[in-house]
């Protein structure tokens, strides 16, 4: 059972805004426009942002894709994790930079939206954390599945905009909202139920 986190302390985490992973991601310009606009509100309410950072066999550390993209990088002395696995809180520092902060409240972007923004925002509510995921801030590509079939990037990202309004963890809240509309206070989705 997860430990509910009590206490109203906010962060955003940023996922994976590197160019391997949105060279051919959905509405690029959009949404980084977007994740621009919910940094710019974090850092304006002194709200800790914290940038996750994805490195493997195919985008190994200190190449070209692994670069952050040109439009937005991390300031000064905001925190980067470091990770190899879709989830930001496997084998990395991000719990331990959570604790420091007195984190309860995760406000969640980036890409990419199946796999490692799904994985985070997972994890998070599965370790006791509220979360919100900014639902026009994180994208993906198409996806092949085989058989010619496809899963297009839009239809990736609204279904996890729709599982993270609804999804029901014990004691936790967790909801989307437009990046004009983050609430760095305590989640709700309006229509949605509270899940306190």
């Amino acid at each position: 059972m997860a430990t509910i986190r009590p206490g109203h302390h906010s962060v955003l985490l940023v996922v994976d805004l590197q160019v391997g992973v949105l060279r051919d991601a959905w509405e690029r310009t959009r949404i980084l426009r977007n994740v621009a606009r919910v940094v710019e509100r974090a850092r304006a309410a002194h709200v800790p942002v914290l940038w996750v950072q994805h490195a493997d066999a195919e985008m190994p550390a200190g190449s070209i894709a692994w670069q952050w993209v040109p439009e937005l990088a991390p300031w000064g002395e905001e925190h980067v994790v470091a990770k190899q696995f879709n989830s930001a809180f496997e084998q990395t520092s991000l719990e331990g930079e959570l604790a420091r902060l007195q984190a309860t409240h995760i406000v969640l972007a980036g890409a990419a939206s199946n796999w490692c923004v799904r994985a985070t925002a997972h994890a998070a509510l599965e370790r006791g954390y509220d979360l919100t995921l900014v639902k026009d801030a994180h994208t993906t590509t198409t996806m092949a599945i085989g058989d010619g079939r496809r899963v297009e990037a839009a239809d990736i990202v609204a279904e996890l905009n729709v599982a993270m309004t609804w999804m029901s963890f014990p004691g936790r809240r967790n909801a989307v909202a437009p990046a004009a509309e983050v609430d760095f206070g305590t989640p709700h989705t309006p229509g949605a139920p509270d899940q306190r």
